[in-house]
């Protein structure tokens, strides 16, 4: 019998990191005060010594035989008080965290490749020899711990502490400036703090980085989990917090709440904001996401109209819709998630949409008719290719949607999702290269045309390496949290480059569709599964570019060809198909639209045409 034995290990470098207080006292934050900045010290906070130094908080077990697990294998294992995910891959053992630190998805039903295991729900990827996350979405890290093998048996010997959070945040810097700084001056100044903003600043410091770092946002809160807010509805701000307060304090990332920029000076590298406080910056990351579309209609004002925007927005739709009816403008994520959530708890729900099936544009008719009859089983009814001509109100608050059909819904509340604009109007005057919709302009580095300015997340159009460098737009939360990491690698001239596959999913009844890659302009869609049972995969293919065949060296061309690729893929109920085939397009291989259509899947592991 050969047994293997793991044992959580944290480097000396990592230890001294995690046992310091940050500078020997509490670190500022910079929060808004009756309408004024105000710079203060939060209360002490001690951090925790290291748990693995106490021999009472460490448990070992044997696990399995060497014989057990067959190279790219992987197997989630019991010691007793947690579990572990044991992993073979090239002859080596690896244990780390079983649960991916986002949601908590069973990694062992995810996807090892090359390295790394890619959670099954999101897209996270992480390293199968450092535990450190390495694509998102999420913010932490896994726990790593070594194995051991002894007498053929694999044992594990780790920390109950890492077992039971299942999660390790990376060592970071501390700022070592701060009693010298002036408040009207930052090293990095981070306009916008959602999750590109707020990866950004974690970068930084995980790359020892110890200058100062401000980030602003307009909201009232801390940065958090924004794609819950049409999916998880009456979820209160400290519930969705990305980071909790200590968390800020402890790294010295200084946080302006209620601070909308109003201009950026970059000759004079300052910042503007609306009321009149200016911040000079060396290094400026834009990352101001979006703002939701309104609509135009004769009536737009009354009340109890409302856009998600912010926890407080979607608290408050919840608690008018109680029993009462409700019209949700615009078949989009947002639109169809606040559908989805209210159906239980109001008397009617109605969803207004230009098309002619949801999410036509993103996932094809046939997906779309699918996810529509769903939504149909649960009461919900459409109202499709047409338009609101009119709001009308009674004693000031809404009453009736008018639409430009003729139809006339009852409406307490509308919940309106058009689409979005880029929060970048502040930005006209200020040199930086905007294109005609309004996106920032980046490079692959996320640097705009201006030197020691970057700009990540939403509000962008960068080169996207899956479709030759084509430069697009994706508001996605998983490309956020890229974007944002880019950046701050590259404020520190690490040169890297942006090649993550795009990742999304929405959530709905309880199910989730998942999406990878880019299919925007597809050309057709390829269903293995069946749309009714709503167990399908989707593959969305477009037309390469003409390809000219010869017919020798000094012949003219006789025909030419175009290969069709797979572009994205969506799926429900197919775990872990759509992670399987970002790990193919991240590995830069092609898969043909003839491959799909076979439902040959040796593709998936390189023996493929």
């Amino acid at each position: 019998m050969v047994e293997v034995k793991i044992e959580v290990v944290i480097p000396e470098k990592e230890r001294s990191k995690e046992e310091m207080s940050p500078n020997g006292k509490a670190s500022p934050l910079v929060y808004k005060v009756n309408g004024t900045a105000r710079h203060y010290h939060l209360e002490e906070h001690p951090i925790a010594s290291n748990p693995y130094h106490n021999p009472k908080d460490v448990v070992e077990a044997s696990v399995c035989h060497v014989k057990d697990l067959e190279n790219g294998q992987m197997r989630e294992v019991d010691l007793g008080c947690g579990k572990a995910l044991l992993i073979k891959e090239g002859g080596e053992f690896y244990a780390m965290g079983h649960k991916c630190p986002h949601y908590g998805a069973p990694l062992v039903k995810g996807v090892l490749s090359k390295g790394r295991v890619r959670c099954p729900w999101h897209g996270a990827c992480f390293n199968i020899g450092t535990g450190d996350i390495e694509d998102f979405p999420g913010l932490d890290s896994l726990p790593r711990f070594q194995v051991k093998i002894e007498k053929e048996k694999v044992y594990i010997r780790a920390s109950k502490q890492a077992l039971q959070t299942q999660r390790r945040t990376k060592m970071m810097a501390k700022c070592i400036s701060l009693s010298n700084y002036n408040l009207s001056s930052t090293n990095v100044l981070i306009i916008g703090a959602g999750a590109a903003g707020l990866v950004c600043a974690e970068t930084l410091r995980q790359e020892g980085f110890s200058d100062r770092i401000v980030m602003c946002t307009m909201d009232r809160h801390l940065p958090y989990d924004r794609p819950k807010l049409s999916k998880s509805m009456d979820s209160h701000p400290e519930q969705i917090a990305l980071r909790p307060k200590e968390f800020f304090r402890t790294y010295d990332i200084e946080v302006l709440t209620e601070m909308q920029a109003a201009a950026v000076d970059i000759k004079n590298k300052t910042a503007v904001f609306k009321d009149g406080f200016k911040m000079e910056y060396n290094k400026l990351l834009i990352a101001t996401g979006n703002t939701p579309k309104a609509l135009s209609c004769k009536g737009k004002e009354v009340e109890n109209v409302f856009n998600i925007r912010t926890p407080e927005d979607a608290n408050r739709v919840v608690k008018l819709a109680t029993s009462k009816n409700v019209v949700i403008v615009g078949a989009s994520f947002l639109g169809m998630e606040v559908a989805a959530y209210l159906t239980e708890r109001a008397h009617s729900v109605s969803v207004v949409e230009l098309e002619e099936v949801p999410f036509k544009k993103f996932f094809g008719e046939r997906v779309g008719r699918a996810v529509m009859k769903m939504f149909e089983s649960h009461r919900v009814k459409f109202y499709m290719q047409t338009e609101v001509s009119e709001l009308r109100e009674q004693e000031g608050k809404l009453k009736e949607v008018v639409l430009k059909s003729g139809k006339v819904l009852r409406a307490d509340v509308c919940v309106v999702g058009i689409g979005a604009v880029p929060a970048t109007g502040f930005l006209k005057q200020s040199g930086i290269n905007i294109d005609s919709k309004g996106f920032i302009v980046v490079n692959k580095m996320m640097q705009t045309n201006i030197p020691g300015v970057f700009a990540a997340g939403d509000a962008v159009t960068f080169p996207l390496a899956l479709r030759n460098n084509k430069k697009v737009n994706v508001p996605h939360w998983q490309m956020a949290h890229m974007h944002g990491r880019i950046a701050a690698l590259n404020m520190l001239a690490h040169g890297t480059e942006i090649s993550t596959v795009p990742y999304l999913w929405t959530a709905m009844f309880g199910k989730s569709i998942r999406y990878a890659g880019h299919g925007e302009g597809f050309d057709d869609v390829v269903i293995q599964g069946d749309l009714d049972e709503l167990k399908f995969v989707a593959f969305y293919t477009k037309r390469g570019p003409r390809r000219w065949l010869w017919c020798g060296r000094t012949a003219p061309c006789t025909e030419s060809w175009r290969s069709d690729e797979v572009v994205a893929v969506a799926s429900m109920n197919y775990d872990p198909i759509v992670s399987k085939v970002a790990e193919v397009l991240a590995a830069g291989r092609a898969i043909r639209k003839r491959d799909v259509e076979t439902g040959d899947m040796s593709w998936l592991t390189g023996k493929g045409s």
